[in-house]
Order: structure tokens, then C-alpha cells, then sequence
């Protein structure tokens, strides 16, 4: 029994201190304060964290917890279902009061039900607004419906304005009523066991609020200038990697935007991408099955092909004999992450050269990428396929080998990831199948037993996609 009814504040998709909204009025409430986190692994509601992504929240919580101890809090860990948690925990302490940060699609039908459950009692629940520019239903067009275009939709929004300020750093945090009882973060089991591939991870990210805001003033003041010209040159580092950032919320997208407009010229095709994230994520407040459901009701027609699993694992493994597919995938296997320029190219391989539905590369992406988001990965994978909003028409396939001569001209992407074919002239790095056989010998490189010959033409591939999608048109 505590002396004084407690406020819980319940961290989520947003570990932070600095501009956290709903932190900053749990502060201003003047009551104790409980600080909780829940690793909810249920299925009732947000899909469970892939593997790359559950690697990141084990040390993004870890920075977590070691700033809220500077400021003698604690952070409360669980495991199980969060209505039950939650429930169980205003029940035990009697708190008048939850708060929380919302957030969207089928994570926000949960909070829903949480907080009617609260009320029923005796709880007041709050949630702010922390994790994007604009609440979602509030850009609308003419007719006060959501856009389904991308570039309406950023005119729109910018238009409206109104984007808040940055909420201060607490210098204080109020007490915890008493020693609450917490699980052990090594006991959430978020780290891989044996084998560890985390090694290419922990060598590339600082997970964390502290690594966020590094990785952001690295590149306003070494990047931004050249992020316009060079974004799509997977070997330039012109692009902010703040993504896995972004995704846990250790960086606001708020403090990016003011950031990057203190900055002044040159940050329009930056703060467009947050752009793109915000408009991926109205989407989903409107299409919470994202993952699973055409947003285009015709795609459920197209006559995708059942994949072998040699093939499929050729495209995950970075095996397709297509250099710039390849890197990109074994980057993604290796760092948890990939440059978007070839994230577009391998997701365009997969399911136009190959078939596959765009749901199983979805998956692939969701346990391997430490930026794993409920809202941008399937969005992005609709629109390279086609059945999304806004989305690249079905008929635009990628050719690999001039993506990769376009975008990777010297093959310096290419020769970090594949280094079997390193040695290759740079006029066969995207294509080696062309080399002779005395430039395969110079390079060491025997066709087929060293680096794959390409699993399928891409003329041929190209021919049977269109006709898929002639098909699927009827």
C-alpha cells in the first residue's frame, strides 16, 4: 500500500528522455512515479520483434535503464501479455492515472481496450502524441478523407504547419513509490544464443538515445550537404542511418525535423523521407493488417508462384548471381540493415523476377532488419510490388545489372559484400557471367563453384512478369 496514488508511465516504441510528451506530464503530475516497459510477446496486438530488431531493444533498453538510474529511477521490466501486466500492476499499487505515448494500427486497439479496461477501474489514462509530425486524420485532403498519394498528402501536411516543439530533457524524475518488482533484462531473452550473429551488428550500431543523437550530429554537420546528390550511392555514406533510431523511438522524428531546419538549405529531400515514414504511417492507422493485406484488393488475384526453397533462400542468402541483389542482402544479413536504394532492387528481384509474393520477403525483412517498423517495411514492400498506395506500377522491374552499373559505378558496394568477385574488372563486377576465362582466372573466380551464376534471366523473368500482371488484369 503506498501513502500517495502513483502515476505509471508505460515506455513503448519511444526510448527516450528528451521530447517525450507523455514522460514529461507523468513528471508533472507530482505523484510517484512507475516506469514501465513490457515485452509483450502475446499476439495480442504488435507482431513480436524479429530477430535483429529483439537484439536492439535489449540494448536500447539497457541505455535506457543506466539514464534513468542517473536520475534515481528505475526501469520496470516484464515479459507476457501487457493488458494483464499493466491491469495487474495499477491494481497492486491503486494508481489513479496511466500515460502513454500512442501508437498505431493494431497497437493502438490494444491501448484502446487497455484503457477501457482502466476506466472500468477507476483509472484515468492519458496518451500524448511523440512519435510523428502530424496525428493521423489530421492531414486529410478536400473531402476530409486520407490521401492515398504520397506527394499530395507532403504538400498537405506541410501546409498544415503546426508541428510542436521539442519537449524539454527532464533534469528530475519523481520517486518510484516503492522497490517495484522487475524481470532482468537478460531474462526478456532478447539476445540470439548460440550461434551469436550479432557480431556484424554490434560492430556497425550504438543502440540508445545517446547513440541517436550522436549518429544525428554526425550527419547534419559531415552529411547533409551532399544527402541530396549522393543518397542513392549505396558505397557513399550520405544517408543518416537513423532509422533503427527512429524505430525505437531513441530520437524523435520532432527533434530530427527542427534539427535539420536549423540547418537551412539542402534539407528538403532529407525531411522528405520523414515525409514518406509519416505517410506510410497514416496508412497503417487505416490498414492496420498492412503486412497481410493487399492495400490494392486486385493483387489478391496475381498468380504468385509457390517458391522452391533453394530459390528463396538463394534471394535471403545473397546467392542470386546478381551482384547488386547479393550485397544488398548479405549488408541486411550482416548489419541488420540496408541502403534503401538496394532495398528497392532486392525487393523487385523477389517478386518480379521470381515471383514471390511480397509477404515473404516482408517476413525476411521484418526478422533481419534492426529497423524492423510496423508501418514502413510493409509499406515499402506494397509499393515495390505494386499493390500499394502511390506504388511503383507493377510493370517497372528493376533491371539489376544497370542498378547496379547506374548507382554503384566503380562496384565499391558490390566488391565489400561479395568479395568473391572482387578482383573482377570493373566493367564485369555487376555482370561477371560476361567475363572470359582468362579474366575469371585472374580474378580466381570459377563461375558457379565460387559465386553463383544468376538463378533466372533477366529478360525472361521480365517477359513473365508483365504477363503475371496481364493476367492478373484480366
Amino acid at each position: 500500500m503506498v501513502s500517495e496514488s502513483p502515476t505509471l508511465f508505460w515506455f513503448r516504441d519511444d526510448l527516450r528522455l528528451s521530447d517525450n510528451p507523455g514522460l514529461a506530464a507523468a513528471c508533472e503530475s507530482g505523484t510517484p512515479l512507475m516506469l514501465l516497459y513490457v515485452l509483450d510477446d502475446s499476439g495480442d496486438g504488435p507482431r513480436s520483434l524479429g530477430g535483429a530488431a529483439r537484439w536492439w531493444l535489449h540494448h536500447s533498453l539497457a541505455s535506457l535503464a543506466a539514464d534513468l538510474t542517473t536520475l534515481g529511477q528505475q526501469l520496470i521490466l516484464r515479459r507476457g501479455p501487457a493488458r494483464e501486466i499493466v491491469l495487474d500492476i495499477v491494481r497492486r499499487t491503486e494508481s489513479r492515472r496511466v500515460i502513454w505515448n500512442r501508437r498505431y494500427g493494431s497497437a493502438a486497439a490494444l491501448d484502446d481496450a487497455i484503457a477501457a479496461e482502466l476506466a472500468r477501474a477507476g483509472c484515468r489514462v492519458s496518451s500524448h502524441s511523440a512519435n510523428l509530425l502530424h496525428e493521423p486524420g489530421q492531414v486529410v485532403n478536400g473531402k476530409g478523407e486520407p490521401f492515398k498519394v504520397y506527394s499530395p498528402f507532403w504538400r498537405a501536411a506541410q501546409a498544415l504547419g503546426g508541428i510542436r516543439s521539442p519537449v524539454a530533457r527532464p533534469t528530475a524524475l519523481p520517486p518510484s513509490p516503492q522497490q517495484i518488482e522487475s524481470d532482468s533484462l537478460d531474462s526478456l531473452a532478447l539476445l540470439p544464443t548460440k550461434p551469436d550473429w550479432s557480431g556484424g551488428l554490434q560492430a556497425t550500431w550504438q543502440p540508445g538515445e545517446a547513440g541517436a543523437k550522436a549518429r544525428l550530429d554526425a550527419f547534419l554537420h559531415n552529411r547533409l550537404e551532399r544527402y541530396a546528390e549522393r543518397r542513392d550511392f549505396p558505397a557513399d555514406t550520405a544517408t543518416s542511418m537513423l532509422s533503427p533510431h527512429l524505430r525505437f523511438g531513441e530520437i524523435s522524428p520532432v527533434q530530427i525535423w527542427q534539427a535539420a531546419s536549423d540547418r537551412g538549405a539542402k534539407t528538403a529531400k532529407f525531411t522528405s523521407e520523414l515525409g514518406w515514414r509519416e505517410f506510410a504511417y497514416h496508412v497503417l492507422a487505416e490498414s492496420p493488417d498492412l503486412h497481410r493485406t493487399n492495400l490494392r484488393d486486385e493483387f489478391d488475384k496475381f498468380p504468385w508462384v509457390k517458391p522452391k526453397e533453394a530459390t528463396l533462400r538463394a534471394w535471403q542468402r545473397g546467392r542470386t548471381g546478381y551482384p547488386i541483389v547479393d550485397a544488398g542482402m548479405r549488408q541486411l544479413w550482416q548489419t541488420g540493415w540496408m541502403h534503401n536504394r538496394v532495398r528497392m532492387v532486392v525487393a523487385s528481384f523477389l517478386t518480379k523476377h521470381l515471383l514471390i509474393d511480397w509477404r515473404l520477403g516482408e517476413t525476411w525483412f521484418w526478422d533481419t532488419l534492426v529497423d524492423a517498423d510496423p508501418a514502413s517495411n510493409p509499406f515499402g514492400w506494397q509499393w515495390v510490388a505494386g499493390c500499394g498506395y502511390d506504388a511503383q506500377p507493377y510493370f517497372r522491374i528493376f533491371n539489376p545489372v544497370l542498378q547496379g552499373v547506374k548507382f554503384d559505378p566503380d562496384g565499391a558496394y558490390v566488391r565489400r559484400f561479395v568479395p568473391e568477385i572482387a578482383a573482377l574488372p570493373d566493367r564485369f563486377v555487376h555482370e561477371p557471367w560476361k567475363a572470359t576465362s582468362l579474366e575469371l582466372r585472374s580474378a580466381g573466380l570459377v563461375p558457379g563453384r565460387d559465386y553463383p551464376r544468376p538463378i533466372v534471366d533477366h529478360g525472361a523473368a521480365r517477359d513473365r512478369a508483365l504477363a503475371a500482371y496481364k493476367a492478373m488484369r484480366g
